[in-house]
């Protein structure tokens, strides 16, 4: 793999992405994309219920 120029982060996102879409198809982005919106959805329910934990 060879270097890659200096690009915004949501540049390089669209560009991972495309290439990944490229290579191995619609499936398998659409899979992670998928994983990482669950990942994404369960720290966020865990980091705004943490809040609610009493010590009494």
């Amino acid at each position: 793999m060879g270097h890659l120029p200096h690009l915004p982060a949501s540049a390089w996102l669209t560009e991972a992405a495309g290439a990944a879409a490229k290579e191995q198809g619609a499936g398998n982005l659409l899979r992670v994309v998928l994983i990482v919106m669950v990942l994404g959805s369960v720290l966020m329910a865990w980091f705004l219920l943490r809040g609610y934990k009493r010590d009494d």
